[in-house]
């Protein structure tokens, strides 16, 4: 056992490759990034060494390592100065004291107040974010010139579109997948967890069984009911109907469009329809720069930031890799695609996923519930009760 550990505290398995795990060093900074940042980091880290003389490495990592690396790496030794990640990784790493708070000063103002409350940890910032993603409403013109503006538009639209006997259908979520569905139910009122009045999140409020969760699941199980909306449709099997036309209208994310694109769907993208006058709100994710709490060079990586990584040439090489809207007002603000915009608005709406380590056991009782809800097994009263009761049992455990 052992001699594992100590492998696992050496080593990182990459695509089968075995690579040696780099240590932070006083007078030279080490930077984790996967492969979509990492040759931006590289060109990034060649002028800082030409103007400062300190040495930058980059070390590429598979984007779903980085966190549980630091875990192991961080406290015996090695690790990064910098690592980037998303918002949602927060929980973990602050909770294990594994990275270090961050003053913007001034330039916090220069950031969309989105990304730095996804950054946020009550009164503490602990990133520097740079890109936004969410879920919106993808329609195809051909089938939905116009997108709907409220829930009964979307419902009398995709009733006009749907023909069950012809598998085609007017609106599809993905389900079970509390992820696509929160909107839903965030819109009458509905969370994950309250807030602390320190504003830091309160694992002991669960609010997925409030009145507007109880409604949102209503709302799409009547919509499956009256054929308006398929049974048992994953995201690839949304994706796959609406690139064949058999779909009017989706709630999915920007990574579904290059396939949509090739597929050549005249598509629009829209703000979920308003229900009962009032927005759906998504789950919100925000990427951004962490300096690890044993780093040894904390004010090299500060400088770093500050100097090379927070301006709009590098927000927007970020942008042009990733395809997510930067969160870096002046690059926003120079951001031409449609897309992107589209997307940004409809993310500068919504609730940062939360980063408690306590939402690891909400997804799977919320699933089950959703499952039951849809499939006429449970009332949605009946089966959110039911996922509150079993989250909270799950927390109860998890901090035995």
């Amino acid at each position: 056992m052992k001699r594992f550990v100590l492998l696992l505290l050496c080593l990182l398995v990459l695509g089968g490759t075995v690579v040696p795990v780099l240590a932070s060093e006083e007078g030279k900074l080490l930077i984790w990034a996967d492969d979509t940042r990492a040759g931006i980091m590289r060109e990034l880290a060649g002028e800082f060494t030409a103007k400062y003389k300190v040495p930058v490495e980059v070390q590429e990592l598979n984007f779903g390592d980085i966190r549980d690396q630091l875990s192991v790496a961080g406290p015996a030794g090695k690790g990064p100065d910098i690592l980037i990640g998303p918002h949602d990784w927060l929980g973990q790493l602050i909770v294990n004291g594994l990275i270090e708070p961050i003053d913007l000063g001034v330039k916090e103002k220069d950031f969309t107040p989105v990304a730095i409350a996804a950054f946020s940890w009550g009164d503490e910032l602990y990133g520097v974010p740079y890109a936004i993603e969410s879920i919106g409403l993808i329609y195809n013109k051909k089938l939905v010139p116009q997108a709907p503006q409220t829930w009964e538009e979307l419902r009398t639209i995709g009733a006009k579109v749907a023909n069950r006997s012809a598998q085609r259908w007017g609106f599809c979520v993905p389900h079970p997948d509390p992820y696509h569905e929160f909107p839903i139910m965030s819109a009458g009122g509905a969370y994950v967890f309250g807030n602390n009045p320190d504003g830091t999140l309160n694992p002991d409020d669960i609010g997925l069984n409030k009145k507007g969760g109880v409604e949102g699941m209503r709302l799409l199980k009547a919509l499956i009911d009256d054929g308006i909306m398929p049974l048992g449709v994953d995201s690839n099997a949304t994706t796959t109907l609406f690139k064949e036309g058999k779909v009017g209208m989706v709630i999915a994310g920007p990574w579904v469009l290059e396939d949509v694109r090739k597929a050549g769907v005249d598509y629009g993208i829209a703000k979920i329809p308003l229900i009962d006058g009032k927005r759906p709100r998504p789950f919100v994710g925000v990427q951004g720069f962490m300096i690890s709490a044993f780093s040894r060079n904390k004010m090299l990586a500060k400088a770093f930031l500050d100097e090379y990584v927070i301006t709009e040439e590098t927000m927007l090489a970020l942008f042009e890799k990733g395809a997510r809207p930067p969160v870096y007002i002046p690059a926003l603000n120079a951001v031409k695609d449609p897309d992107a915009k589209a997307f940004y608005e409809i993310a500068s709406e919504g609730v940062p996923m939360p980063s408690i380590p306590e939402m690891n056991s909400v997804w799977s009782a919320w699933s089950n519930a959703i499952e039951l809800i849809f499939n006429g097994k449970l009332t949605p009263e009946q089966a959110l009760d039911e996922a509150v009761a079993q989250i909270r049992t799950a927390i109860e455990q998890g901090r035995k």
